[in-house]
């Protein structure tokens, strides 16, 4: 840890303090958004769009250094393709009749098929394992300011309609029949996670990203007795497996993705058990 602390303090290494600080700023969409996508039990979808994305990564990359057109980032190519797949699968719930878990299996296939065919076409090598497993070490200035903008997009979102959000995630037929129009709210909902995974998949990657997303909550959501409480315990839980991670990646030279959904994965399992041993010595 004093090693980490050293190199966190040392100014020639700048990406330490932007991993750092990106860390902790992630935490916040990553509690709030984490917490409604497991009360509303929609990880499935979230897996689904965050895979989606490298075919965004991948079309962004081959317009980049193919055709030329440098405008055409692969962080906008994810972005469009995560709202895109947000609206696909807000529709199909909302108004299809195809099975929903068709057609998730269908994007969720087809966008990870689709990204690696434009990385292979792009010229130079491309490595596609930062994309698949992440790499917080590699977060710069203009990473962080993203994640800030992201920060106050939910934040800002999630205050103005809080009590919308608590109905379409618990009982969106009574609020429908109180007026309020669950079915584009649940598309914004669909949206803002989206986005969450789209900025925060530098820091875990898009198989990774997910667990992360869901974990804190899913943990937080043993000890808390509101979804006020399970979204700051998230976050609290989430900027602690993640700075963990990096610090513990750091000094054993390991990946830190990796790292922190280990650290976040046997920290959910141990209380699983736990509560899981209470009850059982309760009876």
């Amino acid at each position: 840890m004093s090693e980490f602390l050293a190199a966190l303090l040392d100014p020639s290494l700048p990406f330490i303090r932007y991993a750092f600080i990106t860390g902790i700023l992630a935490s916040i969409p990553f509690g709030i958004i984490g917490t409604y996508v497991v009360v509303r039990r929609i990880s499935y979808i979230a897996g689904a769009i965050s895979h989606c994305i490298l075919g965004g990564i991948g079309i962004g990359l081959y317009l980049q250094n193919a055709v030329g057109i440098s405008w055409f980032t692969p962080l906008l190519g994810a972005v469009f393709v995560a709202l895109l797949a947000a609206v696909v699968l807000s529709l199909v719930s909302m108004f299809a009749k195809q099975r929903e878990d068709s057609v998730i299996g269908a994007l969720w296939a087809s966008g990870m098929g689709i990204g690696l065919l434009f990385l292979a076409k792009t010229p130079g090598y491309v490595d596609p394992m930062s994309y698949l497993f992440g790499n917080i070490l590699l977060i710069t200035r203009t990473d962080i300011f993203l994640v800030l903008a992201l920060d106050v997009l939910v934040v800002g979102v999630i205050v103005l309609f809080y009590n919308v959000f608590l109905a379409v995630c618990f009982d969106d037929e009574f609020a429908g029949l109180r007026g309020i129009h669950t079915r584009w709210f649940y598309l914004v909902l669909l949206c803002l996670t989206a986005l969450t995974i789209v900025l925060l998949v530098r820091v875990v990657g898009i198989v990774m990203v997910i667990a992360l997303l869901t974990l804190p909550a899913a943990i937080a959501g043993n000890f808390a007795s509101s979804i006020k409480q399970m979204m700051l315990l998230s976050m609290v839980l989430c900027c602690i497996f993640i700075l963990s991670g990096l610090s513990t990646s750091y000094v054993l030279d390991l990946p830190s993705g990796p790292v922190i959904i280990v650290i976040a994965a046997g920290v959910y399992l141990t209380v699983v058990v736990g509560a899981k041993l209470l009850a059982h010595r309760s009876t």
